[in-house]
């Protein structure tokens, strides 16, 4: 299936509203996990490289990290806070991180990638580990 016929979705978020978005399943250590990627361009240059296995390193005990060598397209990138659950993707070291806990930091060169949609709890401080991360079907 092409990623285009898939690519925008639309999903019903927690609050019961429909929105546009990427529905993900992110499985690490056993652990099985939802996202919502945002539709823009740093998404779906991820997206279409599902289905897709990194090393994540776990880092300052708040985030899962993979660096990759290449940068990936980040037209939206601010200086910003971010939420716990959120996925982002810091320019400056083409890093893909998943925040699982807040230490109220503003980070600059970031672009908001999605979100765990629910149990992001249970990637505290798993250490490192391989991700898997899939486009759910449609």
């Amino acid at each position: 299936m092409a990623l285009a016929a898939i690519l925008p979705m639309t999903v019903m978020a927690a609050d019961g509203k429909a929105s546009c978005g990427i529905k993900v399943k992110i499985t690490a250590g056993g652990q099985v996990l939802t996202a919502t990627f945002q539709d823009n361009a740093t998404s779906r240059a991820l997206a279409a490289l599902f289905p897709l296995t990194v090393p994540m390193m776990d880092l300052y005990s708040r985030e899962l990290v993979y660096r990759f060598a290449q940068p990936l397209p980040a037209e939206q990138k601010t200086t910003s806070g971010y939420d716990v659950g959120d996925i982002v993707y810091w320019a400056p070291r083409h890093s893909f991180v998943i925040m699982y806990a807040q230490n109220g930091e503003r980070i600059s060169e970031l672009q908001k990638v999605g979100r765990i949609d629910s149990g992001v709890e249970k990637l505290a401080n798993v250490g490192d580990i391989h991700v898997l991360f899939e486009l759910m079907p449609p």
